[in-house]
């Protein structure tokens, strides 16, 4: 899977992820810290990755449609994290991906699991 690392994610984090044999891509190492949000997932639209985040701003469905996006995962990690409380929810990201694709939709990651969310309309019109 092709993927694009958020700059709040580190090297270690990158180095999971291409070791499970994805193709990780980081907003640091690209020289696009500090990018406006709507200039990232653009980006990440343009190269076809899929972006990994724990800017939670990047859940919100009817600024950031998912079906437009080669995937966004959205780390909550908790109050007061651990230090394996990111890795744990990157196993659990690369684990989602062996048996699921990402593309088109919204993961939030916490607590252990996966919820998956599709585009708002598509709710709108399960009514």
């Amino acid at each position: 899977m092709k993927l694009k690392l958020d700059e709040n994610l580190g090297r270690r984090m990158a180095t999971l992820l291409r070791s499970a044999g994805h193709d990780v891509a980081t907003v640091p190492g690209q020289g696009l810290s500090s990018t406006p949000d709507t200039q990232l997932i653009e980006i990440c639209r343009r190269e076809g990755r899929c972006l990994v985040t724990l800017d939670r701003g990047f859940g919100n469905r009817l600024r950031f449609k998912p079906s437009d996006y080669s995937g966004i995962a959205v780390i909550r990690l908790p109050k007061q994290p651990n230090p394996g409380d990111l890795r744990e929810a990157i196993e659990i990201l690369m684990a989602g991906l062996e048996q699921a694709d990402i593309v088109g939709k919204l993961w939030i990651i916490q607590r252990g699991v996966i919820q998956e969310y599709q585009p708002i309309e598509s709710e709108e019109t399960d009514e």
